[in-house]
């Protein structure tokens, strides 16, 4: 969760974060719903792997409400940063954790009678209250109560004299991808909702809608939304870079780069890399950097991927190592070292989609972003 790790400060490989993009993302989502609509960031996995806390700070210092987290300890991170903003853990929680979660203030997900009950029980002993949201299941099948069984395990909850529940939830599973789908699991959740607020049950947040929830479903907002991948700059529907929303486009937040750390000239038919994945056919150069799968630049873009240098665009070469990799520029390239190099994002005009960088090897944006190790710094810059 650390985001600025110390020792790796002055590594060539960095991963700079555009705050004004950031922003900007922000700005679509708060276009896009009314203004008495919450919104919970979610900023999990170290904030998609742009850093938690200075990502949520960012976003809390510009509007947001909440902060939405997947595990207790990245909401104690938080709280240990300073952070006084409402916080949900999301996920499923672990019973011995209850009383963290009271003791520091962070509302805590009850996913079933059992759940209620334990924190109940725990808040009870501490002579607090614990802040609730229920989950119900309405289609996702991870965690939750399903909406059909869902109205006894409501009136259990609100019968427990140490909870108050403030939220009721539920997760789209296709929303970028399923228009009938989506529509069934909203249909379900509002038949929650309808029993819900026929014994004045209704808690002040309801909450369904992720990033593509948010652009398609404006009738699923509820009192609060839930954006996740937009606010780091991707459409949840693949790559859509002119897309506008109500006059703004969604900007990557990311820009992964680093330097030229050698160069050589290699002769032909010579093998580059373990296991010699790639033989050169002719005399050629080759330009080693300084990043590798250690870093989260994935051991599947071996061969596959490619950078910019000096503006023009080659291949990544040979397997790619832990630490290091190999880029092919030919005969007519030019490279010196300390050349900075493009690996996805934006520079100098010229740009590495990471959404075409992903369709190379079967994965999404969200999992690049999160595989991008503590050892790559994050820089942070706040201007345009």
């Amino acid at each position: 969760m650390t985001t600025t790790f110390e020792p790796y400060r002055n590594r060539p490989t960095r991963a700079e974060i555009s705050l004004p993009n950031l922003r900007n993302n922000l700005a679509i989502v708060q276009s896009l719903i009314k203004p008495d609509v919450h919104i919970m960031a979610i900023v999990k996995a170290n904030a998609y792997g742009h850093g938690l806390f200075e990502i949520s700070r960012e976003l809390l210092a510009h509007g947001v409400h909440y902060l939405g987290v997947a595990f207790l300890e990245e909401a104690l991170y938080l709280r240990h940063c300073g952070i006084t903003a409402p916080i949900v853990v999301l996920g499923a929680i672990n019973s011995d954790q209850i009383a963290e979660f009271i003791e520091h203030n962070i509302e805590i997900t009850s996913s079933s009678i059992d759940k209620s009950q334990a924190i109940n029980a725990v808040a009870h002993q501490l002579g607090k209250k614990a802040i609730v949201h229920l989950k119900i299941d309405t289609g996702m099948e991870r965690i939750g109560v399903h909406w059909y069984n869902a109205e006894k395990f409501i009136d259990t909850t609100y019968n427990l004299d140490s909870i108050i529940v403030r939220g009721v939830f539920s997760h789209l599973a296709k929303a970028e991808s399923d228009a009938t789908f989506t529509e069934e699991q909203i249909t379900r959740f509002n038949s929650v909702l309808e029993r819900m607020d026929k014994k004045n049950l209704l808690p002040p947040l309801i909450h369904i809608a992720n990033s593509a929830g948010i652009l398609y479903y404006p009738h699923a907002h509820y009192t609060m939304v839930r954006p996740g991948i937009m606010l780091y700059g991707y459409h949840p529907r693949g790559y859509f870079p002119n897309v506008s929303f109500n006059g703004r486009t969604l900007k990557p937040v990311m820009t992964l780069k680093t330097k030229v750390a050698y160069f050589k000239v290699v002769p032909p038919n010579t093998g580059i890399s373990y296991n010699h994945t790639y033989v050169t056919k002719s005399q050629t150069r080759i330009v080693t950097l300084p990043i590798g799968y250690g870093d989260g630049y994935s051991r599947h873009l071996s061969n596959k991927g490619t950078v910019i240098i000096r503006g023009k665009e080659y291949p990544i070469v040979g397997t790619i190592c832990m630490d290091q990799c190999m880029v092919d520029i030919g005969m007519d390239g030019t490279a010196y070292n300390g050349d900075d190099v493009l690996i996805f994002g934006e520079m100098d005009g010229f740009s590495i989609p990471l959404e075409k960088l992903c369709e190379k090897i079967g994965t999404i944006p969200y999992e690049v972003l999160c595989t991008i190790t503590n050892r790559v710094p994050r820089i942070y810059i706040d201007q345009e």
